[in-house]
């Protein structure tokens, strides 16, 4: 008997060819956990944050410390936080909603939290530069949330921020592996353990496609 089946999914797949080609067993492919050559993949897997000892984070800043180039280093507070820097990777498909005929926000805007939608009723939209790139100076207690609201309001965006999520991005080769990150992670974490080399492991934010936020 014959069949087709994935490169992949071939050895998950066993046939009884005296029932009428129908599969005596059958197991899923695993194929949603791979790394696809050239493409993206978002990892299905969750794993718990890692937590460490204030020993720990003192020494993995040491190291980060040792290997960081252009002053980019962390900072060790304290009271047992640290501050440090990311790259985020802008990738957004969709064009973004801004407040219309006003200048951008200047230092002392930023500082007074003046919000642009409250300056003008009139809004329009634009598409930002695909992967741009924006480093943010953050602190380890900087959440998920936070860095994507921080981003949106550095850009004068005013959707919703449940509209956007953020990514941990790694590569290897021509392969590009996605992990969503969850709402009360902290990224500045994931930075200290990956380390400071942004060529093999980056954050990207892009649109949030889980059906659970109506696009218009």
């Amino acid at each position: 008997c014959n069949y087709t089946t994935h490169q992949v999914c071939k050895n998950f797949i066993k046939l009884d060819c005296q029932q009428g080609e129908q599969f005596s067993e059958e197991k899923i492919c695993p194929e949603n956990t791979l790394i696809q050559p050239g493409s993206e993949n978002v990892a299905p897997k969750e794993e718990k944050p890692k937590v460490l000892t204030e020993k720990e984070i003192k020494r993995k800043i040491e190291e980060y410390n040792g290997k960081a180039k252009n002053c980019l280093g962390m900072r060790l507070n304290p009271d047992g936080t640290y501050t440090g820097f990311i790259k985020v990777h802008l990738k957004l498909r969709r064009p973004v909603t801004v407040p219309a005929g006003i200048r951008p926000q200047s230092i002392y805007d930023v500082l007074k939290e003046v919000n642009p939608a409250e300056i003008t009723n009139k809004r329009t939209s634009f598409y930002l530069p695909l992967d741009a790139i924006k480093q943010l100076h953050i602190s380890s207690v900087t959440t998920v949330n936070e860095v994507i609201t921080g981003l949106l309001k550095k850009f004068m965006v005013i959707d919703n921020p449940q509209k956007f999520a953020l990514f941990y991005q790694t590569k290897k080769g021509n392969d590009v592996h996605l992990q969503k990150l969850k709402e009360n992670e902290h990224p500045l974490l994931i930075r200290l353990l990956a380390g400071p080399d942004t060529t093999v492991s980056n954050f990207a934010m892009k649109e949030n496609e889980t059906g659970e936020v109506e696009w218009k």
